[in-house]
């Protein structure tokens, strides 16, 4: 028989992984042994994944370890740092130290980012403090639409990080890890527990950007998967222009037509799966086919045409316009839909000058926006079981860098409401001078292990097994904090 004359080999038979070539001829130390020098990520996912699913993903914690309070996060990202003293720690005794020497006792050996090595001069709260809602929350003036929520907050005063750098200290807030490359919190939790949504992603990123501080850079790995399956990786949204890059259909294709095409290569796809046994064939797959979905789905989640004329004037916004306020507006519209983690970045917070007007400047863009959104899931029932989280990566130094504020690991606040949180309440103290957090510290991985076991999950038994190690989002540390948690 002529060589022609053969029946020549597919493609994706003749590139089959070195891995199924192991698994088909012997599982010898040998085999094992090259397997792991040629393809190290494959054998670790083998060792991680349940079989794949070619549909939608269930997630790995069935059953639940505990009985959830909340079904979905929205985490309002205020990316930059955000200074505690102008915003939710009010610190008198800063006040009045305000141009006299910081006390060494306080500083000394301790890390500072730019101001390491200049002379440390107190710098006085830069805005008044009031007292709101029924429960008296503390509160800067600048957040007057927040204070209409007050009772269902609870402002968590004694938050300390790892990283005094931005890039590291948003890579740890994250994925509870300084290292590049982790999973994101959002992929922790969509591999975790799956998502309620057919047809959008379980794992959805906005950003938005203001006009008062440096616009903080957001790097995509964020919210990237790391070395989980890509399939949880979050996806970002665009709140003006085109909403997802890429997913649109082109001009002159049908529906019919690309359902035609998309099943055409989704069967490629499962010969090739079939073949190799790749994790990511199957990503590859069910990734087709949620954009396919989206393709009807996001422009009808963008169109907010159908929401009341009130509900748009809470929020301050008709949508469409990249403002925190549109994103916070969609944050709700995705809850809705069963999105499972849904993060948005505000890039304003980066105030090392004129801490005064950059923080009333920036506090305005996000304040009507973020009280909507919890009057708004208060009024539609969904935000008993949705877990709002507000907060930057660290916060700022009490002590003055010109009129602005340096970065600050020590101590620094955040809040959260929703999904079993008790609202009304303070939790936890930095020192006098707003310097170090002294009663009832939070690490962040005691916050991340709190939001975890809020929707079901204990922290230490979700992990995932990479290059011979079990991981998890809160490394070998974290602690629920119980005292914030509604009985």
């Amino acid at each position: 028989m002529h060589p022609h004359d053969l029946p020549q080999l597919d493609d994706s038979v003749r590139r089959a992984s070195r891995r199924a070539f192991l698994s088909r001829t012997g599982s010898g130390l040998g085999s094992l042994a090259l397997g792991a020098l040629l393809n190290r990520q494959s054998l670790a996912a083998d060792a991680a994944v349940p079989p794949a699913s070619l549909d939608k993903w269930p997630g790995v914690v069935r059953p639940l370890h505990l009985q959830p309070r909340a079904k979905r996060v929205i985490y309002l990202y205020m990316a930059g740092g955000p200074s505690h003293l102008e915003t939710f720690d009010y610190k008198p005794k800063l006040a009045e130290m305000s141009g006299q020497a910081m006390p060494e006792s306080f500083t000394k050996g301790q890390p500072i980012a730019q101001l390491q090595g200049a002379k440390l001069t107190c710098l006085a709260p830069q805005h008044t403090f009031e007292r709101y809602g029924k429960s008296g929350q503390q509160m800067a003036s600048v957040f007057p639409e927040l204070g209409k929520v007050a009772d269902e907050m609870c402002i968590i005063r004694s938050l300390h990080t790892e990283a005094i750098n931005h890039d590291p200290a948003h890579t740890f807030m994250n994925t509870g890890t300084t290292i590049s490359g982790r999973p994101a919190m959002g992929s922790w939790l969509t591999y975790g527990l799956g998502s309620d949504c057919d047809n959008l992603p379980g794992f959805v990123v906005l950003t938005s950007l203001g006009k008062y501080g440096q616009a903080q850079p957001i790097a995509s790995r964020q919210w990237h998967s790391g070395f989980l399956p890509s399939r949880f990786q979050g996806v970002e949204f665009r709140s003006k222009g085109d909403p997802v890059l890429y997913v649109g259909r082109p001009g002159g294709v049908t529906e019919a037509r690309q359902r035609d095409v998309v099943d055409s290569v989704q069967a490629l796809n499962r010969l090739h799966a079939d073949a190799v046994d790749d994790p990511e064939i199957a990503t590859r797959i069910s990734q087709y086919e949620m954009a396919f979905r989206m393709q009807s789905s996001v422009p009808e989640l963008m169109d907010v045409a159908d929401e009341p004329e009130h509900i748009l004037e809470m929020y301050g916004t008709k949508g469409g316009d990249g403002s925190f306020a549109a994103n916070c507006l969609l944050a709700r519209r995705l809850a809705e839909r069963g999105v499972r983690f849904i993060q948005l970045y505000h890039r304003d917070w980066d105030h090392h000058g004129d801490v005064k007007g950059n923080i009333a400047g920036t506090a305005k863009e996000v304040d009507r926006g973020a009280s909507a959104l919890v009057q708004d899931l208060r009024q539609r029932g969904l935000l008993d079981d949705t877990l709002i989280v507000y907060g930057g990566e660290f916060g700022r130094t009490p002590m003055a860098q010109g009129n602005g504020r340096d970065h600050h690991i020590k101590g620094f606040s955040m809040w959260l409401a929703g999904g079993g949180i008790r609202g009304g309440m303070s939790y936890g103290n930095t020192d006098e001078l707003g310097y170090a957090a002294v009663e009832n510290p939070v690490h962040v991985h005691d916050l991340h292990a709190t939001i975890l076991h809020q929707l079901g999950i204990d922290h230490s038994r979700l992990t995932y097994r990479f290059q011979g190690r079990d991981f998890r989002l809160t490394d070998v540390a974290g602690n629920v904090v119980k005292p914030i948690l509604a009985s």
